[in-house]
């Protein structure tokens, strides 16, 4: 098998949503139409093996992951996912491992309507990089730069599994076995918000998804809009299992600087917080309430409350080059 009859058998063949493809794959680029009165919004992705997956990772898996870290950005802004280009790097074409890949990758692109319409591949080391574009109403999009003085700080989910997850490969510590499954399940699939972004359009001032650490994504939104937060600790939503079996410093570093949990972390004015908790419970998406934005005021943008005392915290996320 080579390139070509890689993207006939296994990409071109699925049967897909038209979502607006005028020409898709197969030509030297695709066209497509957006919807009367959308803003376009385009976001692009890589991950790169021993960088943001292991080589192990089941080939499902990863495909499920690669959709849906690129969905998580659309959420974030609010935007409708709806056409997407992948460009692999693959160290051989296998068919078994790309039976797995591209049925898992097309049922997640089905899942959340969006269209395959091009890409690229090529030998090399296992690499991936997918390109997602979806649309808002005009001028509506969520931005970092949205959050004002003395906005409510609320996340989306349960956070700091998949780090845990993560960490206990790496041996920093044990897990059980019934909680380190629920953990990897975080790692391997993690299910972005979507529906939970475009519903908060017009409600919440700013918004970003958690793909590199609370606490530093959080910065993003703070240094964007010009403001500090506090936060506290107490409100942080994990799993009580994992709170239990950690040292609280292992925990708290999972929860705020681990990473890769992909739920929504947004601001949003007092006033509108039993629309959010309607909001929550039409999504079915627990939200959680952690602080609150306030002015800037010195050095130091991010605090931290625990049991009553108010601390500096210097966020310690993924960085991409360490």
């Amino acid at each position: 098998m080579n390139e070509f009859d890689f993207i006939r058998r296994y990409l071109a063949a699925h049967k897909q949503p038209e979502n607006g493809v005028a020409l898709g794959i197969g030509d030297d680029a695709a066209i497509v139409r957006p919807g009367a009165g959308c803003d376009l919004h385009i976001s692009c992705d890589m991950l790169v093996c021993g960088r943001h997956f292991f080589a192990d990772h089941p080939p499902d898996a990863l495909a499920h992951k690669i959709v849906a870290v690129n969905v998580s950005d659309m959420a974030a802004m609010g935007a409708k996912p709806r056409w997407m280009l992948l460009a692999a790097a693959l160290p051989e074409l296998d068919e078994n491992w790309l039976a797995a890949f591209c049925d898992s990758l097309f049922a997640q692109a089905r899942r959340y309507g969006i269209s395959l319409i091009g890409g690229d591949t090529t030998r090399g080391d296992l690499c991936f990089s997918l390109t997602i574009a979806g649309e808002t109403p005009r001028n509506q999009a969520l931005r970092r730069s949205g959050a004002q003085d003395g906005d409510d700080i609320w996340v989306s989910g349960r956070i700091g599994l998949a780090a845990a997850a993560l960490r206990h490969r790496l041996g920093a510590f044990r897990l059980p076995e019934s909680l380190l499954a629920a953990c990897q399940e975080r790692l391997l699939r993690p299910e972005p918000r979507p529906k939970l972004g475009s519903r908060l359009l017009g409600t919440a001032h700013a918004a970003q998804d958690i793909s590199d650490g609370l606490a530093q994504d959080l910065c993003h939104i703070l240094r964007a809009s010009k403001l500090a937060a506090e936060i506290d600790a107490a409100a942080l939503p994990s799993s009580p299992e994992l709170k239990r079996l950690l040292p609280y410093a292992d925990w708290l570093s999972c929860v705020l600087d681990g990473g890769d949990d992909y739920e929504l972390l947004f601001t949003a004015p007092p006033a509108a917080r039993l629309r959010i908790e309607q909001i929550g419970r039409d999504c079915a998406v627990p939200l959680s309430r952690i602080g609150r934005t306030q002015p800037e005021n010195g050095a130091d943008r991010l605090w931290l409350r625990e049991n009553g005392h108010l601390r500096p915290y210097a966020a310690q996320g993924f960085d991409h080059f360490a």
